[in-house]
């Protein structure tokens, strides 16, 4: 089963604060995902994420085939205002562990997400990553880094940077 990373960061011109209240409100994750996708929370959430909260939702996890998905993920660590993770306890992926990290800067704030995750069936589904699956992790992270440009600027000079990489 292969294993990838992805790293994304980017440097936004807001404080730690005001992007923890943004990215710990669970309801904010239909923001910042591709409208193609049809992204719908299921259940009923709080404002503010905590250690054990389940969060599912549906969503059309490659809009180019016409099917939609449940998916659950489980807040497993909160340390505000820096830090959570989610890991997926029941969707598309075989692994799916999520890390969310805030880092004050002069100036601004850095955000950066860790994603590993893997697909079921390998060795079946190797061909489906580098086609499909990569392509559309791509596009949602490049998504995210320019919705949050939008709504908390970025400091001058500064980009933001994707990487996904086999382990």
């Amino acid at each position: 089963m292969p294993i990838y990373k992805l790293t994304a960061a980017q440097t936004l011109a807001t404080d730690l604060q005001s992007a923890w209240e943004f990215f710990s409100d669970p309801r904010n994750l239909a923001v910042i995902t591709p409208p193609e996708m049809r992204f719908q929370i299921t259940g009923a959430l709080p404002a503010a994420i905590h250690s054990g909260l389940i969060v599912t939702y549906r969503l059309t996890p490659l809009p180019i085939l016409p099917f939609r998905v449940s998916w659950a993920t489980e807040i497993t660590q909160v340390n505000p205002p820096h830090f959570f993770s989610d890991v997926q306890i029941a969707g598309p992926y075989a692994l799916w562990h999520h890390e969310h990290h805030f880092q004050e800067l002069e100036g601004g704030l850095l955000a950066t997400d860790q994603v590993h995750w893997s697909l079921p069936l390998d060795p079946i589904s190797s061909p489906i990553a580098n086609l499909a699956v990569i392509p559309q992790l791509r596009h949602i992270f490049r998504y995210r880094a320019n919705k949050m440009r939008e709504m908390f600027g970025t400091e001058t000079g500064t980009s933001s940077t994707l990487k996904i990489e086999p382990l």
